[in-house]
């Protein structure tokens, strides 16, 4: 009979054997890859090394399965990374944006939540998941065109949005730069209204008010960010929702854990010492305060095998942040001798992007499909702005023949022409010079 692997160890003394076994693993099978002239370079990729595969391996021994240890750290982690109070990781940045907006329809917000009805100002070039959350509830997004070549709200649009029924503005920092952060955040304590920062894609990213670098994501009362792989860091599927609100934290635990009161964590009974001898609501006086639910949840958790690895690229993602900076000033520079083809991409004043991408503007006579069908040809991935206008996608159909659910501001002008004229590629820190130089190359050609 064949001997046991393990024969005469400890359980510590095996998971070290098998450790060290999973990093051998990676090195020799997934840290190696070289790039070739001639292969597809992808707008974004996962950038990892054998810390998250041990990380992975390490919580997956475990088979806690559901969020433990790890989703502690990395909460932790990314609350101090952000300099904030209270961080709560969830399965997406979609998620992240469901849980930010219905947050402010907490009844405990009182005369300050959102209620049907009531809008929102933001924007139509981006991505749907900011929007989709007001639709579902029955509140109003009202869209303000952007500015090219920030691709970002016009601020100069916002007192023009604004009516009685206006509760927030919730807007996404596209493509890692900061919308103006300053002008927003006035208008909303003029008004008293809610800011949430779509961060998913802008995580890094700075932006100097009052004289002090913050971070996006932070300067609002809600800031949510992404893990998808394509993202800044990622832990395949996940997303978090931050603030220094301790009421908002709370709301936010309580609709992604179901809608629950219970503040404990998975596996934890009683943390507070009154589970059993407390009233709430009409319920049975001493009811289980673990089944008492303070609001209409869902469950949006993730598994603590994805915040094994979240826990290992929070450590790279300064890095992560100055190579896609690096990775963009290269591409600027390169494409300076097409800028009377192109509108290129400028930052926010008084930022510092954590760039998600290279946005680029077709100019009048120059053909952007023709443009990006020569790139995908040559192996170069591309995308659209997201939505381009999403007023104009199908799902805006039945809503668009009622001219009910929404509200536009003005003319949607840069945002149409965002539909019809630009397209983005890649910068992320998997990309090397020689790669960059290839996209570059094809770009001015493909304008000659």
């Amino acid at each position: 009979m064949k001997a046991s692997t393990f024969e005469g160890m400890s359980q510590e003394e095996a998971r070290e054997k098998i450790l060290e076994q999973v990093t051998e693993y990676c090195e020799r099978y997934h840290n190696r890859k070289q790039y070739k002239k001639g292969d597809r370079i992808p707008y974004a990729g996962r950038v990892y090394n054998e810390e998250e595969m041990v990380n992975l391996v390490d919580s997956s021994l475990e088979f806690w399965l559901t969020s433990g240890r790890y989703t502690e750290k990395f909460e932790k982690e990314l609350a101090h990374y952000l300099g904030l109070a209270h961080c709560s990781v969830v399965n997406s940045g979609s998620s992240a944006n469901l849980l930010a907006f219905m947050a402010l329809t907490s009844p405990l917000l009182g005369e300050k939540r959102i209620k049907p009805g009531d809008e929102v100002i933001t924007v139509a070039a981006g991505f749907p998941t900011t929007v989709s959350p007001m639709v579902h509830y029955g509140a109003v997004p009202v869209f303000v065109d952007v500015t090219i070549p920030q691709y970002n709200l016009d601020v100069s649009l916002l007192e023009e949005a604004l009516t009685k029924k206006t509760k927030a503005v919730m807007a996404a920092h596209t493509l890692g730069n900061p919308f103006d952060l300053l002008k927003v955040k006035e208008f909303c304590e003029k008004h008293g209204l809610w800011l949430v920062e779509d961060n998913c894609d802008a995580l890094g990213s700075l932006y100097c008010i009052g004289g002090e670098w913050k971070l996006t994501g932070t300067i609002g009362h809600i800031g949510t960010s992404s893990f998808y792989p394509p993202h800044h860091m990622t832990m395949g599927e996940g997303g978090a929702v931050y603030t220094n609100s301790g009421l908002l934290n709370r709301i936010v635990r309580s609709l992604r854990d179901w809608g629950r009161d219970c503040v404990c964590s998975s596996g934890e009974d009683n943390r507070c010492g009154h589970r059993f001898d407390k009233q709430h609501g009409e319920l049975p006086f001493g009811y289980d305060h673990k089944y008492v639910y303070s609001h209409f949840g869902y469950n949006l958790q993730i598994t603590d095998m994805q915040a094994a690895i979240g826990c290992a690229q929070l450590k790279k993602l300064p890095n992560f942040v100055k190579v896609r900076r690096k990775n963009f000033e290269h591409l600027f520079k390169r494409l300076q001798c097409v800028s009377e083809k192109f509108i290129l991409p400028m930052p926010c004043p008084d930022s510092k992007p954590s760039w998600f991408g290279f946005t680029l503007t077709c100019k009048e006579g120059v053909d952007k499909n023709k443009i990006v069908q020569h790139l995908e040809k040559k192996g170069i991935q591309t995308r659209m702005l997201f939505a381009g206008n999403l007023t104009k996608q199908p799902c805006f159909d039945e809503m668009r023949k009622t001219k009910e659910g929404y509200r536009i501001v003005g003319e949607l002008k840069e945002t149409d022409k965002i539909m019809m004229d630009t397209f983005w590629i890649g910068v992320y820190p998997g990309m090397s010079e020689e790669m960059l130089d290839y996209m570059a190359d094809e770009i001015i050609e493909a304008v000659q």
